[in-house]
Formats: structure tokens, C-alpha cells, sequence
């Protein structure tokens, strides 16, 4: 059996710093027909259920802690045994949202994870929150990347733990790197490629966070 990625899309809201705004979160899962991971636990867990559709699951990886990415998370881990893998640098920033429920595990730089026959490694990629972290899948062509790149630039970083040189210094060195047919699957909004973005990372500069 071979991997694939299959896709929902959930709605709810996204606060921080005494704001709220109303979101669209992308949910990724990746697997084959036995097992799967899931990106992200934004606002659904029967929406996030449907998709994972039965299979065991092995780990749900947030690709930072921001409520809109883990705010099902507890809910989801639960109901699918799966732990929730977060890189330590995000722990206040999940707080926020869960003071009391600590992740399942941890997330680290280099780090594989292997399921359904592919390999995932993780790229710790600062900036829009301490513990980002994008998922690059060599064998597939993809890398998901949470709200550290979107179709159009970097993911904000004009609030709270969060850095637009960091930003700029994971996407040039971390994600621009890899091949430009690369699928980027965001964590908001539409995928794009590595060699779409590749042209615009001096017009980011130019027009910062």
C-alpha cells in the first residue's frame, strides 16, 4: 500500500493577544490504508475523524500551538490514542490553550517519523511561533509547512513569540532549499510549490511582517 494525503478543511476562530478572528484551517493526514498522522487539531475532531477514517493513528503533529492548531488536540488524542508531538520551544504558547494537558511527546530537529512506508523529517523552523515545525516528505515531493509559508509568503509574526527575521532565516535556509517541484501544503488557505515562492523571498523582506 502506498501513502497518500487526504484533506479537510475545518472552521472556528484563532486568538491571541486579546484578539479573535475567524479562520479556515487546513487539516493534512498523511497515510496509507492501516495508519496515518495527522497535522494539526484546529476546531473538529469528528471533521478530523472522518478523514483519519478508521486507521490507527500514530502520532498528531503540531506544527506550532497556536489555539487555532491544537485546540482539539487533548479531545482528538484521545479519541484516536494518539499523542500529540509538539517541539518543546512551543510549551508556552500551548499553555495558552491547554494550562492544565501537557503533549503526548516531543518534536526535534532531524527527527523521522516513518508511516504508512514514507518517511517524514522534521524541520524546526522558528519564527511565526518558537517551536514552528514543517514536515518534509522526500518520497512524496511535499513538506507541510503549518503557518510558516503560505502561497504568497511567510505566516505572520507581528503578535506574540513570534520573529519575521526568525521567519525569513527558517524559509531561506530550511524550506527554499529543498526542490523547487516541491507541493507546499499550508495550514491556511491554497498549496503552492518551493519554486513559486523561490522569486519573492527578497520582496518578503522588502515588505517585513
Amino acid at each position: 500500500m502506498s501513502a497518500r494525503i487526504d484533506h479537510a478543511v475545518t472552521s472556528g476562530t484563532f486568538s491571541l493577544d486579546g484578539q479573535t478572528f475567524d479562520v479556515d484551517n487546513n487539516v493534512w493526514v498523511l497515510g496509507d490504508d492501516a495508519e496515518c498522522v495527522v497535522f494539526d487539531a484546529p476546531h473538529d475532531v469528528k471533521a478530523i475523524t472522518d478523514v483519519i477514517a478508521g486507521r490507527r493513528v500514530l502520532a498528531i503533529l503540531a506544527t506550532h500551538a497556536h489555539d487555532d492548531h491544537v485546540r482539539v488536540a487533548p479531545e482528538l488524542s484521545e479519541a484516536t490514542g494518539a499523542p500529540v508531538l509538539l517541539h518543546p520551544a512551543d510549551l508556552p504558547v500551548w499553555r495558552l490553550t491547554h494550562p492544565d494537558r501537557e503533549p503526548g511527546g516531543t518534536l526535534s530537529d532531524g527527527q523521522v517519523i516513518e508511516v504508512g512506508g514514507t518517511r517524514l523529517e522534521v524541520l524546526h523552523t522558528p519564527g511565526h511561533a518558537p517551536g514552528a515545525c514543517c514536515f518534509h516528505a522526500p518520497d512524496l515531493g511535499v513538506v507541510f509547512t503549518g503557518d510558516t509559508l503560505f502561497q504568497g509568503g511567510p505566516g505572520a509574526t507581528g503578535r506574540s513569540f513570534s520573529d519575521f527575521g526568525l521567519i525569513v532565516d527558517s524559509i531561506r535556509d530550511r524550506l527554499l532549499v529543498l526542490p523547487p517541484e516541491t507541493v507546499v501544503h499550508t495550514g491556511h488557505g491554497d498549496s503552492t510549490t518551493i519554486g513559486a515562492e523561490l522569486p519573492h523571498l527578497d520582496e518578503w523582506i522588502r515588505r517585513g511582517h
